[in-house]
């Protein structure tokens, strides 16, 4: 398949002495994007570290700055959040964009919920659950379902049984980001978009990174012929950038490497290796990987710790030079 969509991927990192500043970096970087013709730009979600901790508020800012690109969360973990709420956030961040929201979610206890579950869940900490039904509870609130048994007006006031604002063509646009098959045939059959990233699950089978994510996207398929697959990893073009710039990033990447091959912890996780080099040079690898070639879209991560200026070199070169070298139609 030739790339439809190019999009990137941010933390939205920023210093605890000021973060406005770190905010305000990342708003103008979406607006670069918005320049540069990209399709689509993405917030990471962190909770107590010092990125982007409510990107539902954030893109709320975005949209007041943007007027075309595609703005989603990959991804926000539900085990934080209480999905009627949450509904309501969306529904009303899509209706300020003009339909532009992505919001992409996952399931499963927060994380070190042994260190937070009193603050975050104190009266019910140990009946919460986490799992998909989770996801199904905010895809019915978006998806105009009754979430109260009282509707009409008391006094002046009116209510409804149903989240407001809604907006139609949000359950169109959920994503669910997933690493294992279990996850991608849930997805699927749930009607949902599947987000596949840098990181996933080793199988019984195999620990070999592209095998598994070439069978977590063609499970998902199986499941929803019709969903969007969003593919997602590091990559670093080099093009423009200063030698120092380049030293940098691979120095970066050098560090981050030594994690690949092995599964990691209890869940096993792989992950994908970070590529830098020239725009052609990183066509070329990608063009060789049997899961990119089955998708039509891409959200490629930005490294958490660069620089503004960083940044705004490697948007260009992905958006001048990286695309077109996809086969992507910028524009």
């Amino acid at each position: 398949m030739s790339l439809r969509k190019l999009g990137f991927l941010t933390i939205g990192l920023f210093d605890e002495a000021d973060p406005r500043r770190g905010h305000e970096s990342t708003l103008e970087i979406i607006q670069l994007g918005e320049q540069l013709g990209f399709d689509s730009a993405w917030v990471r979600h962190r909770h107590l570290q010092f990125g982007i901790s409510s990107p539902v508020a954030f893109l709320a800012a975005a949209t007041q700055r943007t007027s075309r690109i595609q703005l989603g969360t990959a991804v926000i973990p539900l085990g934080w959040e209480n999905p009627l709420r949450l509904a309501e956030d969306l529904a009303t961040v899509d209706v300020l964009s003009g339909g532009r929201l992505n919001p992409g979610v996952s399931v499963g206890p927060p994380m070190h919920y042994d260190d937070v579950k009193d603050a975050l869940y104190p009266d019910t900490k140990d009946v919460e659950d986490f799992s998909y039904r989770r996801v199904r509870r905010l895809l019915d609130a978006i998806g105009g379902e009754q979430v109260s048994t009282f509707s009409g007006a008391e006094g002046i006031e009116e209510f409804s049984p149903r989240v407001q604002p809604h907006s139609p063509g949000l359950l169109g646009r959920m994503w669910y980001g997933g690493g294992s098959a279990r996850s991608a045939q849930w997805a699927g059959e749930n009607g949902m978009n599947f987000l596949t990233s840098n990181v996933v699950a080793a199988t019984d089978a195999s620990t070999d990174f592209d095998e598994i994510q070439l069978d977590l996207i063609r499970t998902y398929r199986k499941h929803s012929p019709e969903g969007r697959v969003s593919h997602g990893f590091v990559v670093i073009p080099t093009d423009s950038a200063t030698a120092d710039q380049r030293a940098r990033y691979e120095e970066y990447a050098a560090k981050r490497a030594t994690r690949f091959g092995t599964p990691f912890g209890p869940r096993r996780l792989l992950f994908a290796r970070d590529i830098v080099g020239t725009s052609d040079e990183i066509a070329e690898q990608l063009h060789a990987n049997a899961a990119f070639r089955e998708v039509e879209e891409v959200a490629f991560a930005l490294p958490f710790t660069f620089e503004h200026e960083d940044y705004v070199q490697i948007l260009t070169d992905m958006a001048t030079k990286l695309g077109p070298a996809l086969g992507w139609p910028a524009g």
